[in-house]
């Protein structure tokens, strides 16, 4: 029975989320942990966002709209494209997953980071292509090395930017000059997951580049900023021809109302926005000097979490901050042996990260 099956399948490992709260407290017996593992917005999503889930919860028997034509129609006024160069996905890992289905065929090649964020060598390995990774540099993209490995036989590039989970980002002169020397017929997904934290003038806009660049994929998400990460609920821009490819393979209703409803309120609230960045702005300068001190040198980043070397002993690192009920994210499946990742949390829980952290060091 076992061999009918996609033997791509077999080369893949289940995706490992940060362990959740209730099964620390289940293992341990510890109460009152605090889970920064995950890159989520710690303040949770907006008041607008709860009372439209509140307002939206009598019409839950029926089906969602599966053209998603509401929040289409306002992200397309918000980023002045067109409605048509707009998907929407089940969190921006969905629209991720499609672009490699609608660009790889089997044996055709994917480049992707090193350290790359897991779910690409995922989508791409699923969608029957080969992964070619391309050594890092300082632990960033090396764009240089990324083009000089594309071939006749690559479909498709992934970038993230800022990249999780080292925290390194790609400014616009560097990111013009490297799809400059791509191919036309090459794909380019960007992955700006995190965009909404960077406060840089030379920090690229995707969504803009698209004029330039018609064979780029920008996904973004509402996951992270607009605290969203329950309700999986994100989105690619593209131009309209490759849009139209990905909405053939899109299961019908794979963002549900609810989703919907919370995608709307957030996108208004530029206030929410705004605070949680500054509340991130002020705890990544906290816990990078923090870091500092303790002597755990960070990787320097512009998203929401710091991923910072703890040597050979990470693993007992991250043991010992999970007795003190602190969850951080261990690395090791990407690549990463000797760094855990840190998100920064509210100012309390970034205070006990520290102190916790201390206790073991």
């Amino acid at each position: 029975m076992m061999e009918n099956i996609n033997s791509r399948v077999l080369e893949l490992a289940p995706y490992q989320p940060g362990k959740p709260i209730e099964e620390l407290s289940r293992e341990m017996g510890i109460g009152g942990a605090i889970k920064l593992a995950s890159n989520e917005n710690p303040r949770g999503p907006g008041l607008g966002v709860q009372q439209a889930l509140t307002d939206a919860t009598s019409g839950l028997s029926r089906y969602p709209d599966s053209t998603g034509y509401r929040l289409k129609r306002m992200l397309a006024d918000r980023l002045d494209v067109d409605e048509t160069q707009i998907t929407l996905g089940n969190g921006s890992n969905d629209v991720l997953e499609l672009a490699a289905r609608v660009a790889l065929s089997p044996g055709s090649v994917g480049i992707v980071d090193e350290y790359c964020f897991v779910v690409y060598p995922l989508a791409i390995t699923a969608a029957h292509g080969k992964v070619r990774p391309v050594s890092a540099v300082d632990w960033g993209h090396d764009l240089d090395g990324m083009a000089a490995a594309i071939d006749s036989g690559t479909r498709i590039v992934y970038i993230a930017n800022p990249n999780n989970p080292t925290g390194t980002w790609v400014n616009k002169n560097n990111l013009e000059k490297f799809l400059n020397r791509v191919p036309e017929q090459v794909w380019v997904v960007l992955d700006e997951a995190y965009f909404e934290y960077v406060d840089r003038n030379d920090y690229p806009d995707g969504v803009k580049m698209l004029v330039d660049y018609p064979n780029l994929i920008v996904t973004r998400t509402f996951s992270k900023i607009h605290g969203l990460a329950a309700m999986r609920i994100g989105y690619s821009v593209t131009s309209a021809d490759f849009a139209n490819l990905m909405n053939r393979i899109r299961q019908p209703f794979n963002v549900n109302t609810l989703a919907l409803v919370a995608a709307e309120a957030a996108l208004n609230d530029d206030d929410f926005v705004g605070t949680s960045r500054k509340l991130n702005t002020s705890g990544m300068d906290y816990l990078i000097d923090g870091l500092n001190k303790l002597g755990y040198p960070p990787i320097s980043s512009l998203g929401n979490f710091i991923s910072f070397e703890c040597g050979k002993a990470s693993h007992g690192i991250y043991q010992g901050l999970l007795k003190r009920g602190v969850i951080v994210r261990p690395l090791r499946n990407y690549g990463m042996n000797e760094h855990l990742r840190v998100t920064v949390g509210l100012p309390d829980e970034n205070a006990r990260f520290l102190d916790a952290l201390s206790q073991i060091s």
